[in-house]
């Protein structure tokens, strides 16, 4: 559970996440919490509210809104909005979730996104399900009810179509989207360390924090 808190010693304040403390240039005002320029960045939303877990990390510039799961390890970045208002969205660890990307689970469902999952900068995910160790690529959009095979990649711009499914161990890209090729043994060794990366990066956010330039 996310709980805000202040520094006595700060303007600062920060929430604590299974007991990490993550630290935010914002303020609360009217119980709600702001950054500076008064843009909210976690939304509790018809009686639900963000939970994260331990060393993941969520800029202060993306807006978590309602019932959002996080897991651990996780990277939310600069801009990101996950709408978790009129479904459910579930984050498996170790995934990262770039700037600019929108997550919205479906109408009265859920939004399942694997472990390890790595969705690109400007992604639009509207869609049910992301398998374990998926790339959503650059601008991409999974459209409604959409699903994702383990360790597939979604080609930057391709377009996944309402109730499509991409299978399992594929490359797609297109619009619509379509299997072009089998994952190869350099896709596995490439996406491994890319996703290490963001799980390296959140840590290193998490323990040196922005700095704001006065």
């Amino acid at each position: 559970m996310i709980n805000i808190r202040k520094r006595e010693d700060s303007w600062r304040w920060f929430f604590v996440s299974d007991g990490k403390v993550c630290y935010m240039h914002a303020h609360v005002l009217d119980g709600e919490n702001r950054n500076e320029k008064g843009v909210m960045m976690l939304y509790k939303f018809d009686g639900k509210r963000p939970v994260a877990g331990k060393d993941s990390y969520i800029s202060e510039l993306a807006n978590i809104i309602g019932d959002v799961v996080i897991g651990n390890n996780c990277y939310i970045g600069h801009g990101a909005i996950l709408r978790g208002d009129y479904g459910r969205i579930e984050i498996g660890d170790g995934t990262a979730i770039e700037e600019g990307a929108i997550v919205h689970a479906p109408p009265g469902d859920v939004c399942r996104i694997g472990a390890r999952v790595t969705i690109g900068h400007g992604a639009v995910v509207h869609g049910k399900k992301i398998g374990d160790g998926a790339v959503v690529g650059m601008g991409s959009i999974l459209s409604i009810l959409s699903e994702i095979g383990e360790r597939s990649i979604v080609a930057e711009g391709a377009v996944v179509k309402w109730n499509q499914a991409i299978p399992s161990n594929v490359v797609a890209a297109g619009n619509p989207a379509h299997v072009v090729r089998e994952i190869s043994p350099k896709d596995r060794d490439f996406w491994d360390a890319g996703k290490q990366l963001y799980i390296d990066l959140a840590k290193k956010y998490l323990d040196e924090g922005m700095e704001r330039i006065e």
